[in-house]
Formats: structure tokens, C-alpha cells, sequence
């Protein structure tokens, strides 16, 4: 896997994991517009080259900082200027989220305004004790850009998301499980994120597809034009061959079988 990219670390595995690391630690890896460009080249790319799934991490004590705000106050953007990044944003994270490769994000630190919004839209959170998550754009003159209105607000709901905006509001140990802003709380997000990754890497690639695209674009429709996608995604996923020798597995009792841990 060759990409040409300076803010970013891209890391394969041999079972089909790949490790994507924000790599501006001095910067609490804040999102400037040339990593925006990098995290859509890489996700495009990523499950056209055979990735299995990615673990979503950062390199320093921060997973990341949200918008770099000193190149935004550098660069003196006007508002059609903004608005085309925000649409990068949305690209870059569209790509994470509809692309159909499990993304696992190891989260620490600080995931703040648009880190948030990067974190929601990988599929699942893990985070570790040092994690806060917090959209502090009211406090700053700001109004997110990346998606927040979508996604957080779909993980917490619209209440608590104005909340966070309004007055600062920071999550974090239990309570930011509580509230959906990640699935996992662990001492090492980073080995447990490595962990559901290559879980999730074993599952036939058409099945990862229609969890971590299908489920997303069915939530955009109506009840009534889901029930439809649904069935049809269902008639070609169940159907598939890699599917058979598991169900043959399963009809002969000795597929592994669903237990509590």
C-alpha cells in the first residue's frame, strides 16, 4: 500500500488490518485541510486494495484536537472558502463511513469538536481512561462543519449535542459510554481496537460491506424504502458463497456457538 501522504502513517497488516494513525502529535493531530485531502485519498483507496479493516489511531496523547484553528485564523477565509472545506470534510468522513471496511477507532485524549466528528464516523469507538469528548464550538464563535449534526447527534441525540455546544459540556469515563460516544471503555484502546479489527477482518468482506455501508444508507431513507434495501442487500449477502461453509458448519453443530463471556 503506497500513499503520498505527510500527516497521516498508513500501517497493513498481514491478515488484512490496516492501522491508519494521525501523525501531528505537536498539533494535537488537529484536522488541517492537507490531512482532510490525505484522509479522503486513503479511504478511497483503502477497500479497493483488499483491507479487511482499520484501526483508527494517533500518534502522541491526543487523538485529536478538531480543526486546526490557527490555519483557519491564518487563513482568513472567506465564507465560500469555508464551506468548500467543510464539503472535504463531509467527503473524507463519507468515504469512512459508507466505504464498507469495519474502521475501529482507538481513542485517547482529547476528542474535541471536529476529532469527534471524525471518530463518529468510523463504526466503532474504544476509548481508554484519559478520553473527553466535547463540541466546544459555541464557546469559540464556531459551528461544526464536519457532520456533527448528523452523526453525534445521532449517537447522543439532538438534546445533548446542543448541550455539549451551548455550554462545554465535557463526557468522559462511564457516563461517555452511557451516552453512545464510544462502545468500548478499556485501559488500552489501542490493543482493543486492534482486537475487534482482525475479529471483524474474519467475517466474509460482503457481510463487512453491507453491516458498515448498507445499515448507513438505510437509516438516510424511509421506513418503507429500507424494508426494500434491506431485503435485497439480505437476498445477496445470505446467498453468498463464502457464507455456505459456515451455514454447513452451523447445520452440523459445529460452528462456534453464541455465548455470554
Amino acid at each position: 500500500m503506497d500513499f503520498t501522504v505527510e500527516n497521516l502513517t498508513v500501517t497493513p497488516h498481514d491478515d488484512g488490518v490496516v492501522e491508519v494513525t494521525l501523525s501531528r502529535p505537536a498539533k494535537r493531530n488537529a484536522l488541517n485541510a492537507e490531512t482532510i485531502e490525505e484522509l479522503i485519498e486513503v479511504f478511497s483507496k483503502l477497500p479497493r486494495l483488499g483491507a479487511r479493516a482499520v484501526v483508527l489511531n494517533a500518534q502522541g496523547d491526543h487523538f485529536c484536537a478538531g480543526l486546526d484553528l490557527v490555519e483557519h485564523h491564518t487563513e482568513k477565509r472567506r465564507p465560500e472558502d469555508f464551506m468548500h472545506l467543510c464539503l472535504r470534510w463531509h467527503e473524507a468522513f463519507n468515504k469512512m463511513e459508507y466505504g464498507g471496511v469495519p474502521i475501529i477507532a482507538a481513542l485517547k485524549g482529547a476528542v474535541v469538536g471536529g476529532g469527534l466528528e471524525l471518530a463518529s464516523a468510523a463504526h466503532v469507538r474504544v476509548m481508554d481512561p484519559t478520553t473527553y469528548f466535547a463540541l466546544p464550538e459555541g464557546q469559540r464563535g464556531l459551528f461544526t462543519g464536519g457532520g456533527a449534526t448528523i452523526r453525534v447527534a445521532d449517537l447522543v441525540g439532538k438534546a445533548r449535542m446542543i448541550d455539549m455546544m451551548l455550554t462545554g459540556r465535557v463526557y468522559k469515563e462511564d457516563e461517555a459510554v452511557q451516552v453512545g460516544l464510544a462502545q468500548y471503555r478499556v485501559q488500552d484502546s489501542q490493543t482493543k481496537a486492534l482486537e475487534l479489527a482482525r475479529t471483524a477482518a474474519q467475517n466474509p468482506p460482503l457481510s463487512n460491506f453491507a453491516i458498515c455501508s448498507a445499515i448507513s444508507h438505510m437509516q438516510n431513507m424511509s421506513a418503507l424504502d429500507a424494508a426494500y434495501a434491506e431485503s435485497v442487500v439480505a437476498g445477496i449477502v445470505n446467498t453468498q458463497e463464502a457464507s455456505h461453509d459456515r451455514l454447513d458448519a452451523f447445520a452440523k453443530g459445529t460452528a462456534a456457538r453464541v455465548r455470554p463471556d
